[in-house]
């Protein structure tokens, strides 16, 4: 079509299907297309988050050419001042090469990285989203750039005030990353103090841990040395 396409939907959550709300996106797994990453709308978006943001935030960035593309945009509305940016990691092919996107984006500005485990589970395919988001975590580590926990962390405690135990489990492989992120809700706030003191507790369970494997690899180098 001329002024779109046509889909043909194979499975759907309810039997009559469900209709989808305006603004909504839609996800093309494996497909390889390219359209303009701003226009003309985007660009005057842009030119206002530059004036009052602290931070710019890079949607369903592809490759190396889209990071440059934004930070140069960037660059143009705030004449040359830096602005931290946060690099959503949405498709597989960010996934990828997402080195190379680390070094584009932190060699030229403050980073961070965001892993959006909604598109990136549409993307990847739910049964490979925990092997994905662990190597997101690795590599940001080795880069020293920090990673924002996002994605219904929590949601159900968020919206009804009781958390389900996945949703507990979640929240502590969260505390590989650097922030966690809650959406919006009517118990919110509550969902700030739990996150806060399950991560406290699982910090001093994780040091605990760590201290007794570095008296154990101790006592063996010296054991191993004596001998």
């Amino acid at each position: 079509m001329d002024d779109g396409v046509i889909l043909k939907v194979n499975r759907v959550v309810k039997e009559r299907g469900i209709t989808i709300r305006t603004e909504k996106g839609i996800n093309f797994p494996d497909m390889e297309y390219r359209i303009p990453l701003l226009n003309e709308r985007d660009e005057e978006i842009l030119e206002f988050i530059c004036s009052h943001a602290d931070i710019v935030g890079l949607s369903f960035i592809r490759d190396t050419n889209d990071v440059n593309t934004m930070l140069d945009a960037i660059e143009k509305f705030t004449d040359g001042k830096t602005i931290p940016v946060i690099v959503k990691i949405e498709t597989l092919a960010c996934v990828r090469i997402l080195p190379e996107i680390l070094v584009a984006a932190a060699s030229r500005v403050p980073t961070a990285v965001m892993i959006a485990r909604g598109d990136l589970a549409v993307e990847v395919g739910y049964a490979k989203l925990s092997e994905y988001q662990e190597e997101i975590l690795w590599i940001c580590e080795a880069a020293h750039i920090p990673v924002i926990w996002a994605t219904q962390v929590l949601e159900t405690l968020v919206k009804t005030g009781i958390p389900t135990r996945a949703e507990i489990s979640d929240v502590t492989l969260g505390a590989k990353s650097e922030c966690v992120m809650l959406n919006k809700g009517e118990h919110v706030a509550d969902a700030v103090v739990f996150v806060d003191d399950v991560l406290s507790k699982f910090e001093k369970h994780v040091y605990k841990k760590t201290a007794i494997l570095r008296k154990l690899t101790i006592a063996s180098d010296l054991f191993n040395n004596r001998n």
